[in-house]
């Protein structure tokens, strides 16, 4: 029970770490202050001025043929050295030592704007998803909306780029397997190219962070996780510090104040409606299919062979 209780704990999303990446070192100086000034004028709580990075990332997602695209998602090990051994059949899952799973959302200027880190190296990345909080606020009804058109569709959830394993839900947009025509290899060239945005992350953290690079040395489960969540948050903060982040933002019609007396979850009936619409699997390939006909108009033009189309 002891131990149950304990890896609930270690499996917990790094809410700290988001709250203080997302909402100081992600903002460049005058939307500091506008975030601070709305918070101290208004009462809200901080994550109401999430809105201005979430603007930031569609209109980037839009720039690369993806509207409405957040980042891209995956998950990645991390070996535990002095795993105990009574945990060792849990924590060793495809290779064969014992490790932990880190599952991130990354952009691309390799900033981490999501990280999930503790899940058992035996799992796959579905089950992290399924413990991890990155819909929580979506399923509260707290989360920043999200509202792009594609091909003369409207869609009102932003989505990540997914590798093949995730489901098919309108929040992941995922490649297409053994695509036959030229605007659906064009379309699985251009998502794999930017999925790698959080290969390339996980990469550079790696790199920066020799503990991360080799196995973990600690004996206790908390203690690795601390490890983890230090490197990267110095990940970030080295991100700001070499990215020109000082853009200029309009915060004009800034939104609706947050209801703090609905409480989390709101009614019952919210949550099941915003349940369904996670896992639509119509909408995910009608979405899917609309970003096809999408970069095909944006880029088909150049394309007049397979040997035209961008090699991942």
């Amino acid at each position: 029970m002891e131990q149950d209780e304990h890896q609930r704990q270690m499996e917990m999303e790094l809410d700290d770490l988001e709250d203080f990446t997302l909402l100081t070192m992600s903002m460049g100086g005058p939307q500091k202050c506008v975030a601070a000034i709305r918070i101290l004028a208004y009462g809200l709580p901080a994550n109401a001025v999430d809105e201005y990075d979430v603007r930031r990332l569609v209109e980037e997602g839009e720039q690369r043929g993806f509207p409405g695209m957040l980042g891209s998602t995956d998950c990645m090990h991390w070996t535990w050295r002095n795993c105990p051994s009574s945990w060792k059949g849990m924590f060793t899952g495809r290779g064969k030592s014992p490790s932990m799973i880190l599952e991130a959302v990354a952009s691309r200027n390799l900033w981490i704007w999501h990280a999930y880190f503790g899940m058992p190296g035996s799992c796959n990345d579905i089950n992290v998803l399924n413990r991890s909080s990155l819909f929580d606020r979506f399923m509260q009804g707290t989360s920043t909306p999200v509202n792009f058109t594609v091909n003369g569709h409207s869609y009102n959830m932003g989505y990540y780029l997914a590798d093949g394993i995730y489901p098919d839900w309108p929040a992941f947009m995922k490649t297409v397997r053994q695509p036959m025509e030229m605007k659906t290899r064009l379309f699985t060239a251009k998502q794999e190219g930017a999925r790698k945005d959080i290969e390339r992350a996980f990469g550079v953290l790696q790199a920066r962070w020799a503990v991360i690079r080799g196995p973990a040395y600690p004996w206790d489960r908390d203690d690795v996780r601390d490890m983890m969540t230090a490197c990267i948050i110095m990940h970030n903060m080295i991100i700001e510090d070499e990215g020109d982040r000082a853009t200029n933002t309009i915060f004009e019609n800034p939104g609706q104040h947050v209801d703090l007396s609905t409480g989390n979850l709101g009614d019952r009936h919210a949550f099941v409606q915003a349940h369904h619409r996670l896992r639509d699997r119509d909408v995910h390939f009608r979405l899917q299919s609309d970003l096809i006909v999408h970069n095909w108009k944006l880029h088909g033009s150049r394309v007049t062979s397979a040997m035209d189309v961008p090699h991942v």
